[in-house]
């Protein structure tokens, strides 16, 4: 299993990171906003991530980390 880390205060919830998770492992957060007033990304299925960094590849600001 891959664990994800998330800058969240720089995500500006384009949502292309969650478009690009074959496994659905990404949403955008619906009851957070992080400091720039966008609802950041989150795992919601963490477990199911299989290390693929697409969402890390797709996403334009850096801001997701993923070690195997």
């Amino acid at each position: 299993m891959a664990k994800l880390t998330f800058k969240t205060d720089k995500c500006k919830g384009c949502g292309l990171c969650v478009d690009a998770c074959p496994k659905q492992v990404l949403a955008l957060a619906k009851d957070k906003i992080n400091k720039k007033g966008h609802h950041p990304v989150e795992a919601v299925n963490e477990e199911a991530c299989i290390g693929c960094a697409f969402c890390a590849t797709m996403c334009p600001d850096c801001i997701i980390k993923v070690e195997r």
